[in-house]
């Protein structure tokens, strides 16, 4: 592996008119001098459609079929959805393991216990995405609909005018290439891995979301105290826009150790953007979600809001590669040394070598005294750096609940 490779700590910028401006990150604001800035990891493209699901005189129900051989992911847009009351649209893979129910435009009026939903700078909104390769849009009127023709005529049902769909791993790797951060072997395995052996480790992660940023993009988000707060990089969400075009999927971790069989999870949509941080400065952005009550059983974590210490133990939860969660433990494979802090500080980042890639950027670094938060992971380089958490706390503590966790009643 070539040192610029290992330097990089994610993957190219967003293509085509997702990319974003390149913001230059000061040797002053932490970074070592020679890491390159990070990007969010590419993690799939934009297609134009031109689909419809209409009203018909027979039957209750009519679909189309969105499929895209070998994507990890379909994500439909809608240009318009119009139904009649009592109707519903739903967006679902084709196992029915993920269905995601519309009632109507959700931009004009959500419907008591839809689904969540992102918008893209232009009318229409986005339903939530479905794992694999293919998305079955199906409208279910509540009755026969012998009206279908005058329906039709004033442009009820629904229209799909484009689809993101996610990179399979070749696809991926050609679009981000290199190997990014991880020093030596990578020593990272999923969580699961670790539910017997490192119960409390396995726990905290279940806080750790992976993002989607516009469709196409991807990082790492968790929550971050009792209150409805969630916390990543800036470069992964630069604006309220990113946010409104960004979902969030917990529980997105493999059943069983190197099973490769991750369940779909629970995915919500961004709600308000609360306070954020540029990447040449601590590279946060503090965020509220949509559907929170959905999330809590997952957990939470909370800050560490103390300096980092000399060879102090870490774990680093997080969705490198776009995979499935896995957890950075140990620096080297098959239960080597643990990771630990090696650069307490460099400007306003503190230094490791816990594996890490593309798509990792906005993953927690715990403290394994406190298995609290110790530093937000932002850039890579062999040591990986990131932004000490008591910096980011002094700007946002007013903002989030981090008393730890609720008395139980008694």
């Amino acid at each position: 592996m070539s040192v610029a490779a290992a330097l990089l700590a994610a993957a190219s910028v967003l293509p085509g008119p997702a990319a974003r401006a390149t913001v230059p990150h000061s040797p002053a604001a932490g970074a070592a001098p020679a890491t390159p800035q990070p990007r969010v990891t590419v993690a799939g493209e934009e297609k134009a459609d031109d689909a419809v699901v209409r009203y018909a005189p027979t039957g209750r129900s009519w679909r189309t079929v969105i499929r895209e051989p070998g994507s990890t992911y379909i994500k439909v847009h809608f240009a318009s959805l119009k139904l009649v009351p009592g109707d519903r649209l739903t967006v679902a893979d084709p196992a029915g393991r993920e269905v995601h129910t519309y009632h109507g435009d959700p931009t004009v009026a959500r419907a008591p216990g839809d689904a969540s939903f992102t918008v893209h700078g232009r009318p229409g909104f986005a339903a939530m995405s479905v794992e694999g390769d293919t998305a079955v849009v199906t409208l279910h009127a509540a009755a026969r609909r012998s009206e279908a023709a005058d329906l039709n005529r004033r442009d009820y049902g629904a229209r799909v005018d484009a689809y993101f769909r996610g990179f399979d791993e070749a696809e991926r790797a050609a679009a981000n290439p290199g190997t990014f951060s991880v020093c030596g072997t990578d020593a990272r395995r999923d969580v699961g891995c670790y539910q017997t052996s490192h119960p409390t480790e396995y726990a905290r992660s279940g806080a750790v979301a992976r993002q989607l940023l516009k469709g196409v993009g991807h990082c790492t988000s968790w929550r971050v105290g009792n209150t409805n707060r969630m916390l990543t990089n800036q470069h992964c969400m630069e604006s309220a826009a990113d946010l409104r075009a960004s979902e969030f999927q917990f529980d997105y971790q493999c059943a069983t150790c190197g099973g490769n069989d991750p369940r779909a999870g629970t995915k919500v949509s961004g709600a308000e953007l609360i306070k954020t941080s540029p990447l040449s400065a601590l590279d946060y952005t503090l965020f509220s979600v949509n559907d929170f009550a959905s999330i809590q059983k997952y957990g939470t974590l909370y800050l560490d809001v103390r300096e980092p210490v000399a060879s102090e133990r870490i774990y680093i939860p997080g969705h490198g590669d776009t995979k499935p969660k896995r957890l950075s433990l140990y620096e080297d494979r098959d239960g080597g040394a643990y990771c630990k802090i090696d650069r307490v500080s460099s400007g306003v980042n503190t230094g490791y070598l816990c594996d890490s890639s593309g798509g990792n950027s906005g993953s927690p670094v715990l403290a394994a005294s406190s298995h609290k938060v110790i530093a937000l992971h932002h850039l890579g380089g062999c040591p990986n750096w990131g932004t000490r958490i008591s910096l980011v706390n002094a700007e946002i503590a007013g903002q989030i609940d981090n008393s730890g966790p609720p008395r139980a009643s008694r």
